[in-house]
């Protein structure tokens, strides 16, 4: 199977689109629900967990890994695909979020501003300002964390009107930074559900960028570039949900990112 790991339900919006890009796989869904949210928590705490929860995927007979969080794949990648993963899992590979967004992000924008909206960890991060740097070195990326929208959205008030207070005064926290961005990224997979919200106070002309479609282009041509791991992934379509909380739950509120109704099962790790 592939896997798709996230710390919560936001993984689900990238899943979906990778889902609907290759149906032909066999997924398995993990969501870390009972340790979530990662975004607040120190490098240490989100690279073991995120390691303990890459180790029981593979177990469970993934070869391939995707880190569908922007959290993970800032604060644990590295550590597990140069620390971990050598020597105990040669065969199998981890793949995050930020890489594939950062190869195409500059392709979007006219004027080379760039704007990220992101959890504390991943700001604080500056992963998306290495990686972008590494492939548009003339492009100018400006920040803004957004602690309260992963707890909005799970919360399920994004749609509501206490969330526009939150969301424009975010959006205007970014936007001063620069007045020539252009381009503004959703760097966290919990984000899309509050793109009508996030739509209304961005000004004409500025355009909005979710990930998912970024990744799952970004996963098809890793499959056609990797035939190893390809080759080694089942073709039925069956899709498989864990969480390390109440699966009820998870049920609930997955089937709201997903977009279909949602049956897991709840593991321990």
């Amino acid at each position: 199977m592939i896997g798709v790991f996230d710390s919560g339900y936001g993984g689900l919006t990238v899943f979906r689109a990778i889902r609907d890009a290759l149906p032909q796989y066999d997924y398995l869904y993990f969501g870390d629900n009972a340790r979530a949210p990662y975004g607040n928590r120190s490098f240490e705490s989100i690279h073991e967990y995120t390691w303990q929860s890459v180790q029981w995927m593979i177990a469970q007979g993934c070869p391939l890994v995707i880190l569908a969080c922007n959290t993970a794949s800032a604060k644990a990648l590295r550590s597990i695909q140069q620390g971990d993963m050598p020597g105990q899992y040669d065969s199998e590979r981890v793949l995050g979020v930020i890489r594939p967004t950062a190869e195409v992000i500059g392709d979007y924008s006219n004027t080379g501003h760039v704007g990220i909206l992101g959890t504390t960890g991943t700001v604080q991060s500056e992963s998306y300002l290495l990686e972008i740097r590494k492939f548009y070195p003339g492009v100018s990326v400006y920040q803004q964390a957004c602690p309260l929208w992963v707890p909005l959205v799970e919360a399920g008030e994004h749609e509501g009107e206490g969330a526009d207070y939150i969301v424009e005064k975010n959006l205007n926290q970014l936007l001063q930074q620069s007045p020539d961005i252009d381009t503004v990224l959703l760097a966290c997979t919990h984000y899309p559900l509050l793109s009508p919200k996030i739509l209304t106070y961005l000004p004409e002309g500025v355009r909005l960028i979710s990930q998912g479609s970024i990744v799952a282009e970004s996963l098809k041509d890793y499959l056609e570039r990797h035939p190893e791991i390809e080759q080694r992934l089942p073709r039925q379509g069956q899709i498989r949900f864990f969480t390390t909380d109440s699966a009820e739950d998870f049920n609930q509120k997955a089937t709201m990112f997903f977009g279909e109704d949602v049956r897991s099962r709840q593991i321990h790790l």
